[in-house]
């Protein structure tokens, strides 16, 4: 059974994993440093050890104990049993993280090797590609959306969004522990890849000259690029795509002034025409 530890103070060194975590910078090293990424509420936390991450440590607020049967059991039921649970005041829960925990428990966990993009490849038949989308959130709202819709994976290009950022795991409610995902060690040439793996490459646009993505021809093998938020996908992505394709708007849409999508809806409509029309 997981034991619990109370701890009183915030610079005690045990809790160095979960200082000032609304830092994006701070964390974005340490966490590269140590290895390690934060997962929020008891949920995700169980589905995070479920799905193989080692659990380094559970931080628990002592407002929140009665969450810890709940956490027990899921600690237990990932196999992360032997996980300290540490148990401090709520203002020292505050004061060491940068912000109200809402969620309950906060556990720092270990991250795992990635596998190679061309194992990836070889297992999938429908997967979505992001291109430098930096906003956590978008990146933990597209990972749902695809792990509801059918989607076997996610690729990344180099500077795309981490998925086990804190903000992007919360979001996803855990579904970035849910679909395998690779990151590209290139973007120049990345679709490369893809293209001689069999993938059908599409590239989703709100230009009004590409085609409705209904009417998109696919094979046994389609990959999706959705491009960063505001500027969409480069230049260079758009060419090397085999064909642009875009979701259809209404007829009155313009004259209510809306000619496109967020990216996260533009996936989520996406990501369902393609499972409708899977292999």
């Amino acid at each position: 059974m997981p034991r619990t530890v109370s701890i009183a103070s915030p610079d005690d060194p045990r809790l160095a994993d979960y200082t000032r975590l609304t830092d994006v910078g701070l964390r974005t090293s340490l966490e590269a440093e140590h290895g390690l990424f934060i997962a929020e509420g008891t949920k995700v936390i169980g589905r995070a050890a479920a799905a193989g991450y080692p659990v380094r440590s559970v931080l628990l607020g002592r407002g929140r104990l009665a969450d810890l049967p709940a956490l027990r059991d899921a600690l237990v039921r990932g196999r992360a049993g032997d996980a300290p649970v540490y148990v401090v005041p709520d203002e020292v829960a505050e004061r060491l993280t940068g912000y109200r925990v809402h969620r309950g428990a906060l556990a720092a966990l270990c991250r795992t090797e990635l596998p190679p993009v061309a194992a990836l490849l070889k297992a999938s038949s429908r997967i979505v590609v992001l291109e430098d989308l930096v906003d956590h959130a978008n990146v933990g709202a597209i990972f749902r959306c695809a792990a509801a819709l059918g989607v076997d994976a996610v690729l990344l290009s180099p500077r795309c969004a981490d998925p086990l950022y804190r903000r992007s795991v919360k979001v996803s409610m855990g579904a970035v522990f849910a679909i395998p995902y690779a990151r590209m060690t290139q973007w120049f040439d990345g679709l490369a890849e893809l293209r001689g793996s069999g993938f059908l490459v599409l590239a989703l646009t709100p230009d009004e000259q590409a085609a409705p993505i209904t009417q998109a021809t696919l094979g046994d093998k389609a990959a999706l690029l959705l491009g960063t938020e505001g500027d969409g996908l480069s230049a260079r992505w758009l060419h090397e795509a085999d064909q642009a394709v875009r979701i259809p708007m209404h007829p009155a849409a313009r004259a209510k002034g809306v000619d496109s999508l967020n990216v996260v809806a533009a996936a989520a409509i996406a990501c369902h025409l393609l499972a409708q029309r899977g292999p």
